[in-house]
């Protein structure tokens, strides 16, 4: 049996599907690793708002399942839309990596450095943190973001410690942010196995339960917030609380609520943010 495996080409996607195909390997299996180039891989400038907000990583594969092209889309979780399309369904997610942020280039954070991020999350939370820090926008894989901060001459640069982790570039980090410092995006760390509905059974036996609880009442705060890539919006569940966060995205004000409701959660950011 042949399954059809889509990925975007970045050597971090290409790397994270292998991942997925090495735990859908049996016998009697066969994987093909189909790289597809998404909105947000052919535009690597323009500020996600303008190419088209939350989910431009995703949508030409979220296609390519619908139109039979592909099998299973391999994501990292946290580039997902809210709630997935009509037809589809996250038949597994894998175990979670580390799903915290990392800085590159410094051991802290400290007054009047030049930090790089395209990240409104980030940004509100650093301008928070430290409200002298100069937040520049830096896109692309992450070769290119490391390369850029010396390139530009940056203090530091911020970006998922999972994906440095995967692709052996973990010594790369100076340090770690705990939740409690930057919240983590909904359902960072996380890879999700993306299937037809019906096709669940291709990837069942790759689902971790624990991933799954925590990262869809993450996805579902999200959601009832109704955040994507220019709202500064975060989610976390640590296994015991779910955490999340609405904030101004020049860190002038951030809230920050816990609880077990996914949904109520949601709703009282968004009424702490219509104050």
């Amino acid at each position: 049996m042949l399954i059809r495996v889509g990925s975007r080409g970045s050597r971090l996607a290409l790397t994270q599907a292998e991942l997925a195909s090495t735990r859908l390997r049996a016998p009697g299996i066969e994987i093909a690793l189909m790289p597809i180039t998404t909105a947000g891989d052919r535009d690597r400038t323009k500020p996600f708002g303008e190419i088209g907000s939350r989910g431009v990583f995703v949508k030409e594969l979220e296609e390519a399942l619908l139109e039979h092209r592909i099998d299973i889309a391999v994501h990292s979780a946290k580039d997902m839309t809210s709630s997935d399309p009509e037809g589809l369904v996250v038949g597994a997610y894998l175990e979670r990596d580390d799903p915290r942020d990392a800085l590159c280039g410094a051991t802290e954070i400290a007054p009047g450095m030049r930090v790089g991020t395209a990240s409104a999350r980030r940004k509100a939370q650093l301008l928070a943190l430290e409200p002298t820090l100069s937040i520049e926008p830096l896109r692309g894989n992450i070769d290119t973001r490391l390369r850029k901060r010396g390139e530009r001459g940056l203090d530091a640069v911020v970006l998922a410690a999972c994906g440095l982790d995967r692709l052996g570039l973990g010594a790369e980090i100076g340090h770690r942010f705990d939740p409690d410092e930057l919240l983590p995006e909904a359902a960072q760390g996380a890879l999700a196995l993306q299937v037809r509905a019906g096709d669940e059974h291709l990837v069942a036996a790759a689902d971790h339960g624990e991933t799954r609880r925590r990262v869809e009442a993450e996805r579902e705060a999200v959601a009832t917030v109704g955040g994507g890539c220019l709202a500064p919006v975060a989610a976390y569940h640590d296994g015991a609380t779910l955490v999340a966060l609405i904030a101004a995205e020049d860190g002038s004000w951030i809230e920050r609520r816990s609880g077990d409701d996914p949904v109520a959660l949601g709703l009282e950011l968004v009424r702490l943010s219509q104050r």
